[in-house]
């Protein structure tokens, strides 16, 4: 039983448990986004939270409580390493230092490049000064980890996402509904032209019918006129017999 025993162990004692969890947070401070399984995004979703609302005060206080709860270190040291492809360099929530700003000794060790702290003071509270709470969220994945096929899930900061995965472009789902929706509209358009015709057609035909009496009346004038004109020869040849 698991009476008051509090947050999740993972399969891990207390030191690489936390080691873990610093490990995910900073990796979600310098890249955005990060992805993993579900319980360990659970696990230290709270604990981002925190940093980042120690790092919306923006005192020195702050900055020591955030220092004893994350370990400073130096990020986007990738950024000038000949041996990241450029296109994996890219990050679509905050802007990459120049390769200028970051040093290697002579062994290939990081001389000077950004700090992780100072990162989060200056590029990611600013993100959420208008916003209490909620600074990131959990997006399940259509794939699975090689080996147990567990689930992963897409850990990442709120504000700047596109689309229901990140890179995973348009779902199946959301293009059956733009395509219906086009559908419709073009419904909807051709059957108001429609509409348009059929209320035209009856003024049409009643333009027709009240021309029709007029030509009617002309062929009866017309056979009228020859039986007037035989009646008459009639009459005239009874009279010369009489006579």
């Amino acid at each position: 039983m698991r009476h008051r025993v509090y947050g999740r162990h993972l399969s891990r004692d207390s030191e690489h448990r936390r080691a873990m969890i610093r490990n995910l947070a900073a990796g979600l401070f310098e890249h955005g986004q990060i992805e993993t399984t579900l319980p360990k995004a659970k696990a230290v979703q709270p604990f981002i939270e925190k940093i980042i609302t120690l790092a919306k005060k923006g005192t020195y206080r702050a900055r020591r409580r955030i220092e004893a709860k994350l370990n400073d270190r130096a990020i986007y040291s990738w950024v000038a390493d000949p041996n990241v492809p450029d296109a994996r360099k890219d990050n679509p929530y905050f802007d990459l230092p120049d390769q200028s700003d970051i040093e290697f000794n002579r062994y290939g060790e990081v001389r000077k490049a950004p700090r992780l702290v100072q990162h989060i003071l200056t590029k990611v509270a600013p993100l959420f000064a208008d916003r209490d709470g909620g600074y990131t969220r959990i997006v399940k994945l259509s794939k699975h980890r090689l080996g147990d096929g567990t689930d992963l899930v897409l850990l990442q900061l709120v504000g700047r996402e596109e689309g229901p995965q990140i890179g995973g472009g348009t779902s199946r789902r959301r293009e059956k509904a733009d395509r219906r929706t086009a559908y419709y509209a073009k419904l909807r358009k051709t059957g108001g032209a429609a509409q348009d015709s059929t209320d035209d057609e009856p003024a049409t035909a009643t333009a027709v019918a009240e021309a029709e009496p007029e030509e009617s009346v002309a062929p009866e004038a017309e056979a009228a006129a020859p039986e007037e004109a035989s009646s008459e020869d009639q009459s005239d040849e009874e009279k010369t017999d009489a006579g």
